[in-house]
């Protein structure tokens, strides 16, 4: 084997330490309730991406939120802790929202009114001994302000499992509308 081959990816099958590698996309322009990733690879990858845009909720005010599969099972009681600031572009309105006991993770504000877009990264999410968590930054359009909202924060499933996909949905109860999703996986070791 040529010295360097395995740092530089160039044994088949073995993931290229430190690269950003594509895991799967979703793309819809009709209604759905809940956009699932159930192959995301966690016994692979260290850390994961997820980039959202051009994406919609129906409803009023829907927030977007996130819970986690364990297992094959989609995590639904509320073990998980968030904290989110939101201020819209002007500063005017600048807001925030925690919660030691959620069913999900909220990863904008619940302005998605308009089109919502934005990234989150996820850690330790193949880790049974360990908590998953994320943290992300999102950007919509409020159509109750008529302005740009953006969003940062994070969360966290407060118990330690293997978490083997990633459920976003809408908290409004309403479809997705519109959205174009890609989770991508980072080796490390």
């Amino acid at each position: 084997m040529p010295l360097g081959a395995a740092r530089f990816g160039l044994l088949g099958g073995v993931a290229d330490l430190g690269k950003l590698e594509l895991i799967e996309t979703q793309t819809y322009s009709t209604g759905v309730p809940d956009i699932d990733f159930t192959s995301i690879d966690e016994s692979t990858y260290n850390v994961h991406l997820l980039t959202f845009s051009s994406t919609k909720g129906a409803g009023t005010n829907p927030q977007m939120k996130l819970r986690f599969f364990e297992s094959g099972v989609k995590e639904t009681a509320s073990v998980y802790q968030n904290a989110i600031q939101f201020c819209d572009v002007t500063g005017s309105n600048f807001n925030e929202a925690k919660s030691t006991a959620d069913s999900g993770i909220p990863v904008n504000g619940n302005y998605m009114g308009g089109v919502t877009q934005g990234y989150i990264y996820f850690y330790n999410l193949g880790d049974s001994s360990k908590y998953s968590f994320l943290t992300f930054h999102s950007s919509q359009y409020s159509a109750t302000y008529g302005t740009i909202f953006f969003g940062f924060g994070s969360g966290v499933m407060t118990q330690a499992s293997t978490v083997d996909g990633i459920n976003l949905y809408n908290s409004n109860a309403g479809n997705f509308t519109d959205f174009d999703i890609s989770l991508y996986g980072i080796a490390e070791s």
